[in-house]
């Protein structure tokens, strides 16, 4: 009977995130429409995201934010943000940890998701890893965005690993593009997230979500040779953290 009642509330937990996730777009559709129709005013969609989506919905699952920081970002400062990816909260997580306004480059499946996939399409760098020119064209949109003085993050596992594994094999993509463009990368760990909100359907609940911004990995001295070291770098930097909680 108790394994039941935890599944259920386990499903109504799932369905508030949703609302949640939901609510905010619907309330506030005409404004963040309004905002992506050019890039120029994206700061300003990036300060609703993360004030009037992200917050409400991590303080509303219960799941409250504790992010320390070993280094701070510069206000105006370009920076590749990398971290573990384990849960839909990764995204709300890391709109709290940057201040500054960064795109995120992920996949397009993520624009099937209903309402959040129509502004997913619109403001964020989307990725068919299937498709060379698709993973090229990532290139040239990011370097736009860096250019309008943005920073970019990606998620370098390239997808959610399997439930067994601690933190997949990292891709290239963020690291070349960090030292094509002399930007810093900042790891980011996120300890919680799995445990709140992973991609089983009958799991998660409230409680704590940890996030760590690590000392940034400078690149204007590297060069594209540098990329592997740099990302095998980052990587272990991220897995000591998740093995030595």
């Amino acid at each position: 009977m108790l394994h039941i009642l935890k599944s259920i509330g386990q499903v109504l937990y799932r369905v508030w995130f949703y609302l949640l996730v939901a609510i905010p777009i619907l309330v506030f559709f005409p404004i963040l429409l309004l905002l992506t129709f050019s890039e120029h005013t994206y700061p300003q969609f990036f300060w609703m995201a993360r004030n009037f989506w992200a917050r409400p919905i991590l303080y509303g699952m219960g799941c409250f934010p504790q992010i320390k920081r070993e280094q701070r970002m510069e206000k105006g400062k370009s920076y590749m943000l990398v971290a573990n990816h384990t849960s839909m909260l990764d995204i709300m997580l890391m709109l709290l940890v940057s201040n500054n306004p960064f795109v995120f480059v992920g996949k397009k499946e993520l624009v099937k998701i209903p309402i959040f996939g129509f502004f997913y399409k619109r403001v964020c760098i989307m990725v068919d890893r299937e498709d060379v020119k698709s993973r090229t064209g990532v290139y040239r949109r990011a370097q736009r965005r860096l250019d309008q003085g943005l920073s970019i993050c990606i998620f370098p596992e390239g997808g959610v690993p399997e439930e067994h594994v601690v933190l997949d094999a990292f891709k290239d993509g963020a690291f070349k593009m960090a030292i094509a463009h002399k930007i810093p990368v900042v790891p980011i760990t996120f300890y919680d997230n799995k445990k709140r909100f992973s991609f089983s359907f009958f799991s998660g609940g409230p409680g704590r979500v940890r996030a760590k911004v690590h000392q940034f990995f400078e690149t204007g001295i590297l060069g594209e040779e540098d990329k592997s070291t740099l990302r095998e770098e980052v990587r272990g930097v991220i897995l000591k953290e998740l093995t030595h909680v």
